[in-house]
């Protein structure tokens, strides 16, 4: 299914966008050595709750997990790199996360991901990895636009990675948002330019570039939810969410400052939320 949002109903992207950025950059400042997984996926429920949005990850019980969800934010760690389920664990120093964040509000779904280091160290590689992702993340929004196809989108992003030294994985990519997560076109993250579906105005995408150190194999954890590099390399993901317009691509994830709140108004004790079902 390819939803197309008309004019008047963009407003309501933008505010679904820019919740999860808010709520991103907030946990991106609350992310210390120490940080348990399960406390971002707490903070996360009540930064959600109380927007009055739902959470598009707590049911979510696709063919390739072993569903539902159950959680509110996706926390992949290190080696891991998608559907990181929150567990009982602390950053440590030099940690390389990536926090993965889908949220409905007003009936209109965003979609975003970051990923950054931990602490104070800064390995290179994971330097390298995360900028990567991100250069390619600004290619692909720079190829998005009316008359242009999925394509052009997927070779631009797949050029950057590729001439950063990076095999890539087809498995997973971007898609379609809307009234739901998931939704048709999937945007693989290479391809040929002038190929696939033919962008128009009002459809939303989220791109979302994601790399793995020395390999393009992934590996389920024993959770079942999990994706692992296959070496146990490390792992970068940067994604945002997209409308195109008349005039291009607008960038819909984009935090601005005083859209988020500072770390202290974060509920620190927020419901623990349930092991399944709507929030």
């Amino acid at each position: 299914m390819i939803e197309l949002l008309s004019p008047t109903d963009l407003p309501r992207a933008r505010e679904a966008g820019a919740l999860v950025a808010g709520i991103l950059q907030t946990l991106k400042s609350r992310c210390e050595v120490g940080t348990n997984l399960k406390d971002i996926d707490l903070w996360t429920a009540g930064m959600i709750t109380e927007a009055g949005a739902q959470s598009c990850y707590v049911d979510y019980a696709p063919s390739f997990g072993r569903g539902p969800f159950g959680h509110y934010i996706c926390t992949s760690v290190n080696d891991a790199v998608l559907h990181g389920l929150p567990h009982d664990y602390r950053l440590a120093d030099g940690d390389l996360l990536t926090l993965d964040l889908a949220v409905s509000l007003g009936g209109v779904v965003a979609d975003s991901a970051i990923s950054f280091l931990v602490g104070d160290a800064t390995p290179a590689e994971s330097v390298a990895l995360i900028n990567a992702t991100e250069r390619a993340l600004t290619a692909g929004i720079s190829a998005a636009r009316p008359g242009a196809r999925v394509g052009d989108i997927s070779s631009a992003i797949g050029t950057v990675l590729s001439e950063a030294g990076y095999r890539i994985n087809t498995e997973f990519g971007g898609h379609g948002v809307g009234s739901t997560m998931h939704q048709d076109p999937h945007i693989p993250n290479v391809g040929r330019p002038g190929r696939g579906y033919t962008l128009r105005p009002g459809l939303l995408l989220a791109l979302e570039p994601w790399v793995m150190a020395d390999t393009a194999e992934l590996v389920i954890d024993a959770d079942g939810w999990t994706l692992r590099s296959a070496t146990g390399c490390r792992t970068a993901h940067s994604e945002h969410t997209i409308a195109i317009t008349d005039d291009g691509a607008e960038v819909l994830t984009v935090a601005k400052q005083a859209e988020h709140r500072p770390a202290a108004s974060v509920p620190r004790t927020p419901p623990r939320p349930p092991a399944a079902g709507r929030a």
